[in-house]
């Protein structure tokens, strides 16, 4: 009888060894990769919007609403990549504008971007040209601030983003990226407009 259990014993002896090896390769297998997560995890891209050319505001009243507002702008935007050890590639951008939550400009897709370690780059959309359908309080609210010659709008980005460091790769990323400006829309003004202050941008993966 004992030899029996010996026997039994000596069988389960080497898939006992083979499961503790396994779990030992996929323990060291995790923190090899945790190793190199830490060394080259990409930092977010930091985003900013540095001028804006504003060349016409008109409404159209429909009946029944909501009414229509025609915007054209162009956007200077900055892609900052800050991370020394992987480069981004920004793919799907679009970019519109809001006002009072609203959008006033059509969204306008941005050709792909792919940006070294550590650098910037600038994109200048034009946006608007169009007639986009708004609430009716927004046409007077825009005509108040033209009188008193400033907005508040938003500037919002969509895409996603993948990171590149040596042979590693990531997988793609939602970006959303939202601007908030304060603009100088004086009636009459047509073309670049001052920016009040530095806008905020908040980037979101």
């Amino acid at each position: 009888m004992g030899d029996a259990k010996k026997s039994t014993n000596r069988r389960h002896h080497p898939i006992r060894l083979l499961s503790v090896l396994l779990l030992l390769l996929l323990f060291l297998l995790g923190l090899i990769f945790l190793i190199l997560y830490l060394i080259y995890r990409p930092s977010k891209p930091v985003i900013s919007i540095t001028s804006i050319s504003i060349y016409s505001f008109s409404s159209s009243p429909s009946t029944p609403p909501p009414n229509l507002l025609s915007t054209s702008m162009q956007l200077t935007i900055l892609f900052h990549n800050p991370n020394r050890r992987a480069s981004v590639l920004y793919d799907r951008l679009s970019a519109y504008v809001t006002y009072h939550d609203e959008p006033i400009t059509p969204p306008v897709g941005i050709p792909p971007l792919y940006q070294e370690r550590a650098s910037s780059v600038s994109v200048s959309p034009v946006l608007g040209s169009g007639f986009v359908p708004v609430s009716p309080g927004v046409v007077p609210a825009l005509e108040t601030d033209r009188a008193y010659g400033v907005a508040s709008m938003r500037v919002v980005v969509l895409g996603r983003v993948k990171y590149k460091s040596g042979p590693f790769r990531s997988r793609w990323y939602g970006l959303y990226v939202t601007c908030d400006a304060l603009v100088g829309v004086k009636k009459g003004l047509a073309g670049p407009a001052p920016l009040l202050g530095e806008p905020q941008c908040k980037v979101n993966l």
